[in-house]
Protein backbone atom coordinates (compact mmCIF):
# COMPACT_ATOMS: atom_id res chain seq x y z
CA UNK A 1 0.00 0.00 0.00
CA UNK A 2 1.05 3.46 -0.86
CA UNK A 3 2.37 5.11 2.33
CA UNK A 4 3.91 8.75 2.48
CA UNK A 5 4.29 10.43 5.70
CA UNK A 6 5.16 14.45 5.95
CA UNK A 7 6.86 15.48 9.32
CA UNK A 8 8.76 18.86 10.40
CA UNK A 9 5.65 21.19 9.94
CA UNK A 10 5.27 23.49 12.87
CA UNK A 11 5.07 27.35 14.38
CA UNK A 12 7.85 29.73 13.01
CA UNK A 13 8.65 33.16 13.53
CA UNK A 14 8.45 35.48 10.09
CA UNK A 15 12.10 34.81 8.78
CA UNK A 16 13.08 31.34 10.12
CA UNK A 17 13.47 28.10 8.57
CA UNK A 18 11.70 24.93 8.30
CA UNK A 19 12.90 21.75 6.94
CA UNK A 20 10.43 18.96 5.91
CA UNK A 21 10.40 15.24 5.63
CA UNK A 22 8.21 12.89 3.52
CA UNK A 23 9.22 9.59 4.53
CA UNK A 24 7.75 6.81 1.50
CA UNK A 25 7.13 3.05 0.80
CA UNK A 26 10.11 1.74 -0.93
CA UNK A 27 7.18 0.48 -3.96
CA UNK A 28 5.94 4.59 -3.99
CA UNK A 29 9.21 6.31 -3.77
CA UNK A 30 11.19 3.84 -6.31
CA UNK A 31 11.39 5.59 -10.11
CA UNK A 32 8.61 8.42 -8.77
CA UNK A 33 8.53 11.74 -9.17
CA UNK A 34 8.21 13.45 -5.81
CA UNK A 35 5.95 16.37 -5.17
CA UNK A 36 5.39 19.33 -2.58
CA UNK A 37 2.29 20.75 -2.52
CA UNK A 38 0.49 23.60 0.01
CA UNK A 39 -2.77 24.29 0.82
CA UNK A 40 -4.07 27.23 2.68
CA UNK A 41 -7.42 27.65 4.30
CA UNK A 42 -9.91 28.41 1.86
CA UNK A 43 -7.73 28.32 -1.24
CA UNK A 44 -6.60 25.76 -3.58
CA UNK A 45 -4.10 23.41 -3.71
CA UNK A 46 -0.66 24.95 -4.78
CA UNK A 47 2.60 23.57 -6.30
CA UNK A 48 5.85 24.47 -4.30
CA UNK A 49 8.37 21.90 -5.90
CA UNK A 50 9.21 18.50 -7.44
CA UNK A 51 11.72 16.43 -8.08
CA UNK A 52 12.73 13.48 -10.08
CA UNK A 53 14.10 10.12 -9.50
CA UNK A 54 17.31 11.20 -10.83
CA UNK A 55 17.40 14.95 -8.53
CA UNK A 56 16.32 17.30 -11.36
CA UNK A 57 14.21 20.03 -9.30
CA UNK A 58 11.28 21.75 -10.31
CA UNK A 59 10.16 25.13 -8.60
CA UNK A 60 7.48 26.92 -8.78
CA UNK A 61 7.65 30.71 -10.10
CA UNK A 62 5.91 32.30 -7.60
CA UNK A 63 7.41 34.26 -4.60
CA UNK A 64 8.57 30.37 -3.09
CA UNK A 65 11.30 30.53 -6.20
CA UNK A 66 14.54 31.09 -4.48
CA UNK A 67 13.92 30.54 -0.57
CA UNK A 68 12.59 26.86 -0.83
CA UNK A 69 14.98 23.92 -2.15
CA UNK A 70 13.65 20.22 -2.48
CA UNK A 71 15.99 17.37 -2.47
CA UNK A 72 15.71 13.00 -2.06
CA UNK A 73 17.94 10.54 -0.48
CA UNK A 74 17.01 7.82 -2.62
CA UNK A 75 18.43 5.54 -0.42
CA UNK A 76 16.54 6.92 2.90
CA UNK A 77 13.40 6.99 0.31
CA UNK A 78 12.93 10.08 1.85
CA UNK A 79 12.39 13.76 0.15
CA UNK A 80 12.80 17.29 1.65
CA UNK A 81 11.81 20.62 1.66
CA UNK A 82 14.07 23.41 2.94
CA UNK A 83 12.21 26.45 3.63
CA UNK A 84 14.30 29.94 4.68
CA UNK A 85 12.80 33.07 4.88
CA UNK A 86 9.50 31.95 5.82
CA UNK A 87 6.54 35.02 5.32
CA UNK A 88 3.45 34.69 7.26
CA UNK A 89 1.43 34.05 3.35
CA UNK A 90 3.55 30.26 3.84
CA UNK A 91 1.48 29.59 6.49
CA UNK A 92 -0.63 26.16 4.98
CA UNK A 93 -0.63 22.61 5.31
CA UNK A 94 2.30 21.06 3.02
CA UNK A 95 1.56 17.49 1.35
CA UNK A 96 3.87 15.76 -0.21
CA UNK A 97 2.89 13.37 -3.09
CA UNK A 98 4.33 10.54 -5.60
CA UNK A 99 3.46 10.23 -9.42
CA UNK A 100 5.07 9.23 -12.55
CA UNK A 101 4.50 12.89 -14.16
CA UNK A 102 6.87 15.48 -13.85
CA UNK A 103 4.05 18.39 -13.62
CA UNK A 104 2.89 21.04 -11.15
CA UNK A 105 -0.50 19.50 -11.77
CA UNK A 106 -2.24 17.56 -8.18
CA UNK A 107 -4.17 15.21 -10.74
CA UNK A 108 -0.54 14.15 -12.25
CA UNK A 109 0.23 12.85 -8.56
CA UNK A 110 -1.11 9.37 -7.27
CA UNK A 111 -0.54 9.13 -4.16
CA UNK A 112 -0.93 11.83 -1.25
CA UNK A 113 0.53 12.14 2.50
CA UNK A 114 -1.89 13.56 5.26
CA UNK A 115 0.25 16.86 5.11
CA UNK A 116 2.17 18.50 7.82
CA UNK A 117 1.12 21.99 9.33
CA UNK A 118 3.18 25.25 8.86
CA UNK A 119 2.67 28.56 10.42
CA UNK A 120 4.58 31.39 10.20
CA UNK A 121 3.94 34.03 12.79
CA UNK A 122 4.43 37.90 11.69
Amino acid sequence: QAQLVESGGGLVQAGGSLRLSCAASRRTFSRSVMGWFRQAPGKEREFVAAITWTGSPLYSTTSMKGRFTISRDNAKITVYLEMNSLKPEDTAAYYCAAGSGFSVLPGSYDYWGQGTQVTVSS
